[in-house]
């Protein structure tokens, strides 16, 4: 192996181990400091070492202990950087008392899930504690994160060092609540799942480095949020969702990456497995007997899976789930949008224009891309070219997802060539 291989490979092993464990290794590191900053410092270092040592010396065979090794020094020789004499004996010591033993041979606990109930403290600004998940138990960036929450990049990365400093400073232990403060910090890890699977869910082809198995991983920790509470209708019902939008993935492009909307999808490639799954933790989720927002999403997209039974979507149950997911999520813009198009298929374009949200009463829909196709789409759907164009234009703007922005720019292109009526009927944006 020439030493360009060498390179490669010791890089292909550390963004493998980025991948799957950072999350882990920062909570790992965290768990007693609680210094999430910190922790994160000290693994940027460790990792900045792993590319110098790794191909000099070969991949370690374990190279998370690896890693946790390295970073724990850093962290201690940061301490002894800022400290001095008897405070920092009586400070080194603490440290070394709370790693504990080297990690070499250890198996590393996955203790994210307590690092996400110490983000969802009640001390911690509540608008920030999903964000914060996300980049310390997920590594998403600020800016990844930012476009999720629809804030600035710098806006979010201000609120997110705040909130950092805030869980050292009033020492917010990293622990699972106990069962009477756990309903007032589930929400908000529900919350942080979900929109790390969404943000997952965007990469269809699961080729965006940056996202890499977020899905997978969102899934996971539905997964252990279920096994710790498997009494909570909302936990079940998420999870339920995950499985049914995670189980029609590979019909979602075509063999040569198109995009391919929802209701033009092949369900023979939609996960039966999967969807059996979802359909249990379903039904057990109702059999609970309190109705929540991710239960109400999972029943939606039930609706729509339908269709591999009957061989056609039950629109009208969509959209009867979409008014009472609109009761439960404080008129939220995006559920406004997604019952505008169900509506559009029931009542007609023009109802479902009727019912699409309008820019001047929510500033953010001006660069939100799936209110613009919408806009586009149902705007054709009327006859209304010229503005349908021009909302087309815009949504391609925005696009980031090269798939997507091709169906769009065909979409436009098609009706650039229909002066009259538009014949379309397909949805975008599912």
């Amino acid at each position: 192996m020439d030493s360009h291989e060498v390179d490669a490979q010791a890089h292909s092993t550390a963004e493998a181990v980025a991948r799957r464990s950072y999350g882990k290794l920062v909570a790992f590191l965290a768990a007693r400091t609680r210094d999430v900053a910190a922790a994160e410092d000290a693994l940027s270092e460790a990792f900045a070492s792993a590319l110098t040592d790794w191909p000099r010396n070969g991949c370690p065979g374990n190279p998370e202990a690896w890693l946790l090794t390295v970073a724990r020094r850093k962290m201690i020789d940061s301490i002894r950087r800022r400290q001095s004499g008897e405070l920092a004996a009586e400070q080194l010591l603490h440290e070394a008392e709370t790693f504990g033993p080297d990690p070499a041979d250890a198996e590393i606990p996955d203790r994210r899930l307590a690092l996400m109930f110490a983000c969802a403290h009640p001390a911690i600004e509540a608008g920030i504690r999903a964000p914060l998940m996300l980049q310390v138990v997920l590594g998403l960036d600020a800016e990844m994160i930012a476009s999720a929450f629809l804030m600035s990049p710098a806006a979010m990365g201000q609120r997110l060092v705040r909130a950092k400093n805030k869980i050292r400073q009033a020492g917010i232990p990293f622990r699972i609540p106990g069962r009477e403060d756990l309903r007032d910090r589930l929400e908000t890890v529900l919350d942080a799942i979900y929109a790390a699977f969404t943000e997952g869910w965007i990469d269809a082809a699961g080729t965006d480095v940056a996202r890499r198995d977020l899905a997978g991983e969102a899934i996971f920790l539905g997964q252990l949020v279920t096994a710790l509470l498997p009494a909570e209708p909302e936990a079940l019902g998420l999870l339920a969702l995950m499985f049914y939008a995670e189980a029609r993935r590979h019909a979602r492009r075509n063999p040569q990456g198109d995009y391919i909307p929802l209701a033009e999808q092949d369900s023979a490639l939609w996960n039966q497995q999967m969807i059996d799954d979802a359909e249990a933790l379903l039904l057990r989720a109702c059999a609970l007997g309190s109705i929540g927002r991710y239960q109400l999403e999972a029943a939606i997209q039930s609706a729509h899976v339908a269709r591999c039974r009957t061989g056609q979507a039950n629109w009208p149950a969509v959209v009867e789930l979409y008014d009472a997911l609109l009761s439960v999520s404080n008129n939220s813009p995006v559920v406004t949008i997604n019952r505008a198009l169900a509506i559009a298929e029931t009542l007609g374009a023009t109802a479902a224009l009727d019912a699409l949200p309008k820019t001047a009463a929510d500033a953010r829909l001006t660069e939100y891309q799936p209110y613009w196709a919408a806009r586009a789409e149902l705007l054709a759907r009327t006859g209304a070219r010229d503005e349908a164009l021009q909302a087309y234009e815009i949504a391609i703007g925005l696009e980031r997802d090269p798939s997507v922005r091709r169906f769009l720019q065909d979409r436009q292109s098609s009706l650039e060539n229909c002066p009259a009526r538009s014949k379309h009927s397909r949805r975008p944006g599912c």
